[in-house]
């Protein structure tokens, strides 16, 4: 099996010991090309047009253009595989979450950073197998094989004829696997990715939980809060709170948090 190419990285920070610093850690990498190392968020913005980088290690505090500003002026849906830097404690960087994949909170260890790398390696390969699920869904369309992917249906309901997903490809290790969705117990979202959770297994891959909220069917799957869906009949118990809070206990044990906009709708749809 041939290898994948080297992992392109692109290093931004305004301070050059900082930058050192990651490119120093990746070189002890196997397969991985530092493309740049930027000290300034304008720059930054330039060099991930240009040289379209798999990975940036994105420092959040910069004068003139921060971190942030730099993912909302490409755009989120547009940004590469990214791991913010920054010397914020890491609970204030619940925001940030636009397109990152981790954070690494300065000063950090080589085990650390050797977590996150490792972590975004495998996010930047998914994106890799994202464009080749694409490619194999219109080769399906294209021999008239019944394509796991569908047209995607109102939530308000779809009209007799409609089809939901009834397996979803996943890349591992470079082989693409079909899941049947019959399998799936939940799926958490995770920054850009989904996390579809088999059992006592997880696979990532890159769909807005949105898009996977609209083709799959509702009549099997709930979405209890805006970052988990559920399928229903993995569902045991509603455990409620004096508070009002809820939680969903699937039948594995599981316990995942109801937004209380939801809780209702929810139990009319157990009640089913």
């Amino acid at each position: 099996m041939p290898e994948h190419p080297p992992l392109r990285v692109l290093i931004v920070d305004d301070e050059p010991l900082g930058r050192r610093r990651v490119a120093g850690l990746l070189r002890k990498e196997r397969g991985v090309e530092i493309v740049g190392m930027i000290g300034d968020g304008v720059s930054a913005v330039e060099a991930i047009r240009s040289l379209a980088p798999d990975l940036v290690f994105l420092d959040v505090q910069m004068p003139g253009m921060t971190g942030l500003e730099v993912v909302r002026t490409i755009g989120p849906a547009d940004m590469p595989t990214t791991v913010f830097v920054t010397a914020y404690d890491k609970h204030a960087l619940a925001a940030f979450d636009l397109a990152a994949i981790d954070y690494l909170v300065k000063p950090f260890d080589d085990e650390r950073f050797e977590e996150a790398f490792q972590r975004a390696r495998r996010m930047a390969r998914l994106e890799e197998a994202s464009r080749l699920r694409d490619m194999l869904l219109a080769v399906l369309q294209g021999t008239g094989e019944q394509a796991p992917t569908v047209k995607t249906p109102t939530r308000s309901g779809a009209g007799a004829g409609a089809r939901y997903l009834e397996r979803i490809p996943v890349e591992s290790r470079g082989k693409v696997r079909f899941i049947p969705v019959s399998d799936i117990d939940y799926i958490l979202a995770s920054g850009p990715y989904a996390e579809l959770v088999v059992g006592d297994r997880k696979h990532l891959i890159r769909e807005a939980m949105q898009n996977l909220e609209n083709q799959l069917d509702p009549a099997r799957f709930f979405r209890v809060h805006r970052s988990a869906i559920v399928q229903l009949d993995r569902v045991d118990a509603l455990l409620k709170a004096p508070s009002g809070d809820c939680d969903v206990q699937l039948r594995n044990g599981v316990k995942i948090k109801i937004a209380r906009s939801r809780r209702e709708e929810l139990e009319k749809r157990l009640a089913m």
